[in-house]
């Protein structure tokens, strides 16, 4: 008998975990087809048009004149801090060769949260609003901070999370390498 009720527990559990699978493929399934196909490395990044906090409109997608990170990130999470005044330092240093948009995500955040923290760390580059969520869920994103390294072809060359700023240098040197037209 308790052989019995073991091996129809164990079965419970194998279904549940099935109906869980299938449930997780049909949400993916509908993620892609509102969305498009995930962000993935070495295809186009996904496209999206947010306001930032200056007013301005900015565009993402397809060829660009530098290439750019788009970091998303909310103001109550804590490595976000930790990587703020590097990011600021590495924009302030390649601005000229590399944009960076900070992409709050507002539907979790706090406007004046996130006008505080900017201030805060004396961002210099465009912050962006990501009001309705839509996209973080165009680029599938799991936690913040993650920041997403885009060449001039609007191909996503890399996904990275909080590294310390020598680490995050040379992964900015490397993207903008990759970027270097060979001489003539």
């Amino acid at each position: 008998m308790k052989l019995t009720t073991i091996a129809v527990m164990i079965v419970l559990m194998l279904m549940g975990e099935m109906v869980s699978l299938d449930k997780l493929n049909t949400h993916k399934s509908l993620a892609a087809a509102r969305f498009g196909p995930a962000a993935a490395r070495n295809q186009p990044a996904p496209e999206f048009d947010l306001q930032g906090l200056d007013g301005k409109s900015y565009h993402v997608g397809g060829s660009r004149d530098k290439p750019l990170i788009i970091n998303f990130w909310a103001s109550w999470c804590g490595p976000c801090h930790e990587e703020a005044p590097d990011l600021n330092r590495m924009y302030e240093a390649y601005k000229d060769e590399l944009d960076i948009y900070a992409v709050n995500v507002t539907k979790g955040d706090r406007l004046q949260d996130v006008q505080g923290f900017v201030k805060q760390y004396g961002l210099t580059f465009p912050v962006l609003l990501d009001s309705k969520g839509l996209t973080a869920e165009r680029y599938r994103l799991q936690v913040v901070p993650t920041s997403f390294l885009i060449n001039k072809e609007g191909v996503l060359v890399d996904v990275i999370h909080v590294l310390p700023a020598k680490a995050l240098e040379a992964k900015i040197r490397l993207l903008l390498d990759k970027d270097q037209k060979p001489p003539l």
